[in-house]
């Protein structure tokens, strides 16, 4: 059973804010006390964070929903509420992150630079923020903000500079054990490899390394989700150059090398314009060389390796770094809508007043609060709502619903 995992989806929801608290003074010598009602803290955000010590998406595998801590609420005695604490959330390097629905790229975390994909709601204000002059006493505080929350997908893609690919059983892993200390499993059979291996390659001082991917066998189909190769073709995207690892013993081995290059092309065309090396493996099985262009090695003796990597740092030194992925998701503008974009419906003496303006304002005010009705009163007839909904027929003694309130119209 393949065990290595590159593709996850889950649902991060960051913390609430807390909300703002209604207090006043109590003290014996201060008769006059004014209020002291403390902000709520904020909610904690969802962070990612490239980790090196990764390799697979395996953590969420069982676990799909993913919450940080809400913010604690204010108190009296201007104490403001603790701030909800992040949560942190470890992927490897080299992780595609995604937007669920539109699949648009929000990140790529291959800079090692953590990156919020859900923040925390804002703190609600509490009544001491709000006293004046002429409102000495607040009776109302703010609620805190709602978390952001939002449906992802986790999709990894190997940073390595090479990609050895070919058909099974070419001796992609024998070269990569010969090239670097990496040890990755050999035998004798096809799909020895069930999830990629990555080794660097040390030259001496002289050479800077670089990272050598194996990525398990292609077969004919593949892109189309045949054999194992559709679910690792996508590690091959970064890679800046490709070894095309071919069996020279083989007797169809011009049309092997050629099964792998249209896999490539149906999958990406742009990967059959990846600039590409040939190796001929096994040639310590021959008495002569193919008549197949190509570069001579013995992945088991060892002969022609260090030559071929010496190629292939030469040809990296000369090609752009490994690709990086540009975010295409954008933020859908906050508070775009007004309550000129509210729906208003009723009739017979019960109207309705539904919104993303309205929600927003009942985030706001505490309507079980004498002045915070007032103000949410206030306000929608300073926008124009009341009129819009008396020009609809709503009149004194009408009922008016409000998402879960209900209240009478005077």
């Amino acid at each position: 059973m393949n065990s290595f995992i590159d593709y996850a989806t889950i649902l991060v929801a960051a913390g609430d804010g807390g909300n703002g608290a209604v207090s006043f003074r109590r003290e014996k010598y201060v008769p006059a006390g004014g209020p002291d009602g403390g902000d709520g803290g904020k909610g904690g955000d969802i962070i990612l964070v490239a980790d090196n010590n990764l390799s697979t998406l395996s953590d969420f595998r069982y676990k799909h929903k993913f919450t940080a801590v809400s913010g604690a609420d204010g108190s009296g005695r201007n104490r403001s509420g603790k701030d909800g604490e992040a949560a942190t959330l470890r992927v490897p390097f080299g992780t595609i992150v995604r937007d669920k629905e539109t699949e648009a790229i929000i990140h790529d975390m291959s800079d090692g630079a953590p990156f919020t994909i859900a923040r925390g709601g804002r703190g609600g204000r509490g009544n001491r923020k709000f006293a004046t002059p002429t409102r000495q006493a607040p009776r109302f505080a703010k609620p805190g903000g709602k978390g952001q929350s939002r449906t992802v997908t986790l999709e990894l893609k190997l940073l390595a500079d090479v990609g050895l690919i070919g058909l099974p059983n070419a001796g992609k892993s024998s070269l990569l054990a010969a090239a670097t200390r990496a040890r990755p499993k050999i035998a004798d059979y096809p799909f020895t490899t069930l999830s990629p291996n990555l080794g660097v390659v040390e030259l001496g001082e002289n050479y800077p390394s670089f990272v050598l991917a194996d990525i398990p066998g292609l077969i004919e189909n593949a892109s189309d989700g045949a054999g194992l190769g559709h679910e690792f073709l996508r590690h091959i995207e970064r890679c800046r150059l490709l070894l095309h690892v071919a069996d020279a013993t083989s007797e169809t081995l011009k049309t092997d090398i050629e099964l792998i290059n249209r896999e490539l092309e149906k999958f990406n065309s742009e990967l059959a314009e990846r600039p590409q090396i040939v190796v001929l493996n096994k040639t310590d099985l021959l008495d002569d060389l193919p008549p197949t262009g190509g570069t001579p090695v013995s992945a088991a003796t060892n002969d022609g390796v260090r030559e071929l990597m010496l190629t292939v740092a030469e040809a990296l030194s000369k090609l752009p770094p490994i690709q990086r992925y540009e975010p295409e998701y954008v933020e859908p503008e906050q508070f775009t809508d007004t309550a000129d974009d509210l729906t208003l419906s009723g009739e017979d003496g019960e109207y309705s007043i539904e919104g993303a303006w309205l929600e927003r304002l009942l985030d706001r005010v505490n309507l079980t609060d004498p002045e915070g009705r007032a103000y949410f009163d206030r306000t929608l007839r300073r926008c124009g709502v009341y009129e819009r909904l008396e020009n609809m027929g709503l009149t004194p003694g009408d009922t008016l619903c409000v998402y879960n309130w209900e209240f009478e119209y005077n």
